[in-house]
């Protein structure tokens, strides 16, 4: 929802919980970088390496830490964290449309699905028999609702999204737009080298306070549901295969794919395009770095990587030449250690045998 989109620095202070340090009858009107920003935007600095564009920032104020604050003249709302501080206070710069309760002439809706008055179904979206949507909801041009689906209260669908049958939504879930939830798991039986297909009878079940991106996929499960647990983020371009299970609060960046019956634990963190085989399990707390290929379970917290960082073109091959010949070296290294034990050792002396 459109925020009022002018503040006084007092009052930004007082939403934040921040310290002031200036004017406090500094208007803000929007949101910016160090280094782009306007006398009446707000800016943050987060990252150390940024802090090089504070001393000559035209911003009105800055979100900083008492550390960074110290010596700096211009006006400051001083935060224990800005990225958060600044996270919490962009809604009230928001421009996204206001919704409008009420459903679009032009969106086809069955007679027995539930929508709830204060709702908003867009131009063109369908609402299939048995679906439920709850307060608050909004659904942009069309998107498309299943059959028994549901979606909780507080829930944004931007445009073109698709919720196959029988999939449930929580509280406050945001969807981006091209996004497919419930779309049927890759499952196929060899006979005789064709493929027959097994049907995808699970559902999806989303926990509360979910973001899904654009063009994201979570397939429904072949038997049981597919999972995606309280808090998940999840960012553009993801494919959850069927039966998979991510845990609360667990992040993945974009392109990552998550092979079928995988279960992921808890406030884990997975960085952009990795992969990981189906019917393994990763426990709480594990970040796994970008293009990471997760080839078993991962049983203890912590940071995981698997192949090789950027190099020179010239040295990457001479590097992938090395790899290729590995395994000769390590024939040849067994075979000096053999010789290298028969010589340590002497030759045995048979008069004590």
């Amino acid at each position: 929802m459109t925020g009022n989109l002018s503040f006084t620095l007092a009052r930004l202070a007082e939403k934040l919980g921040a310290r002031l340090v200036g004017n406090p009858d500094q208007l803000i009107t929007g949101l910016a970088t160090l280094q782009d920003a306007e006398p009446q935007q707000l800016a943050f600095l987060a990252n150390s390496q940024y802090r090089k564009f504070l001393a000559d920032t035209r911003a009105g104020a800055v979100l900083l830490t008492e550390a960074d604050a110290e010596g700096f003249a211009g006006n400051a709302l001083v935060v224990k964290d800005p990225y958060l501080s600044y996270a919490r206070i962009s809604h009230q710069f928001d421009r996204k449309p206001i919704p409008v309760a009420g459903v679009h002439a032009s969106a086809v809706v069955a007679e027995d699905a539930e929508i709830d008055p204060t709702a908003s179904i867009g131009p063109g979206a369908v609402i299939e028999s048995g679906a439920r949507v709850g307060a608050d909801v909004t659904i942009g041009a069309q998107c498309f609702v299943g059959a028994r689906s549901q979606i909780g209260a507080g829930g944004w669908l931007a445009p073109r999204v698709t919720l196959y049958h029988d999939v449930v939504i929580g509280e406050r879930v945001v969807v981006q737009s091209g996004a497919v939830i419930g779309s049927e798991g890759f499952g196929f039986a060899n006979a005789g080298g064709q493929w027959q297909k097994i049907a995808q009878i699970g559902g999806v079940r989303v926990g509360d306070d979910v973001e899904i991106g654009a063009n994201t996929t979570i397939d429904r499960g072949a038997l049981a549901d597919t999972l995606i647990g309280n808090g998940v983020k999840l960012d553009n371009q993801i494919q959850i295969a069927h039966n998979v299970q991510i845990g609360d609060h667990t992040a993945m960046a974009a392109c990552v794919g998550i092979s079928g019956s995988t279960r992921i634990g808890k406030h884990c963190m997975i960085a952009g395009g990795v992969g990981m085989v189906g019917h393994i399990e990763v426990c709480d707390n594990v970040f796994v770095s970008g293009m990471t290929m997760v080839t078993r379970s991962i049983t203890e917290p912590g940071a995981y990587s698997s192949g090789t960082a950027m190099q020179p073109a010239a040295e990457w091959k001479k590097s992938a030449a090395r790899i290729r010949q590995l395994d000769t070296l390590a024939r040849r290294v067994q075979q000096l250690e053999k010789q290298l034990e028969v010589v340590t050792q002497g030759p045995q002396d048979s008069s004590k045998s």
